[in-house]
């Protein structure tokens, strides 16, 4: 897919693969026919942020929405910013995509000029339809996965993004829990289970999947996944614990970085339905 330039509605540039005005419900029902996940990868692009080693591999299977953005100082129009640095953006961004297409993904790109990254970032989550938001770090090698499963909220979108993914490939996955206060072994072992047979369900070889129990320990949930995934080479985590999305994306990559040394898929929460919403 050639993308084309296009604008948004406050004038600021994207592409878009070409989509007209009102096509929105169009590309909806496409993504909804189709089993590659939708995968959103913010990039600073401005800022030096490239597109990391190893990541093409790790989305070749999803649908990738593209976000170029930077963050401008409050007294700087963004048509201003626009004319003055967008064509530059776009190379870099067309450069990415075609990186991502050549892997197997199928890509969509967008840039936008803002003065605020995360209400940025939660609009076009919401636009796209976004199963996940990746923190962009590299990896070296890709053979296996460490997915942390908190509970039942969510459950099955973290099911569709690891098999959209990963069913088909060598990829082995590792389904990680903590024990929560009061819960038993068995009851870990029952829900690691039940994803275990909704993956396997889903196209994934269950030769391929294992699971990982631990008890509480002294440190917290964020390090304790960092550990383990030390030994793997991207995370998967659920966006149910408002604080895990703070961590993620309230502090710098470099930070984060320092943690986790991979990529991090945070798969994100459903979107409230328009009904819900203008009830509220």
């Amino acid at each position: 897919m050639t993308p084309t330039h296009t604008l948004t509605a406050d004038g600021q540039p994207m592409t878009d693969g070409g989509r007209e005005p009102g096509a929105d419900a169009d590309r909806s029902e496409a993504r909804t026919s189709s089993d590659r996940p939708t995968v959103l990868v913010p990039l600073e692009v401005l800022e030096g942020e490239t597109l990391p080693a190893g990541i093409p591999d790790l989305l070749a299977n999803a649908n990738v929405v593209l976000l170029g953005y930077h963050v401008l100082p409050e007294q700087t129009a963004t048509e201003q910013a626009r004319d003055q640095f967008g064509e530059n953006a776009m190379k870099k961004l067309s450069a990415y995509a075609d990186t991502l297409s050549d892997a197997g993904a199928t890509t969509e790109t967008r840039l936008v000029f803002t003065h605020d990254e995360q209400t940025t970032i939660d609009r076009l989550i919401y636009e796209y339809g976004s199963l996940a938001v990746l923190v962009p770090n590299s990896v070296e090698q890709l053979d296996s996965v460490l997915v942390a499963v908190r509970g039942t909220v969510g459950i099955g979108r973290n099911t569709r993004l690891v098999a959209g993914l990963f069913a088909g490939t060598d990829i082995d996955v590792t389904l990680y829990h903590i024990l929560g206060e009061d819960e038993t072994r068995d009851n870990a072992e029952s829900l690691l289970g039940a994803v275990r047979d909704d993956l396997v369900d889903r196209g994934m070889d269950p030769d391929g999947i294992g699971t990982l129990i631990e008890a509480p320990a002294e440190q917290t949930a964020i390090d304790a996944i960092a550990r383990h995934g030390e030994s793997h080479g991207a995370v998967i985590m659920g966006e149910t614990d408002p604080s895990l999305t703070s961590f993620v994306f309230g502090m710098p990559a470099e930070q984060v970085a320092e943690r986790f040394l991979g990529p991090v898929l945070v798969v994100q929460r459903e979107r409230p339905d328009a009904d819900e919403e203008s009830e509220e």
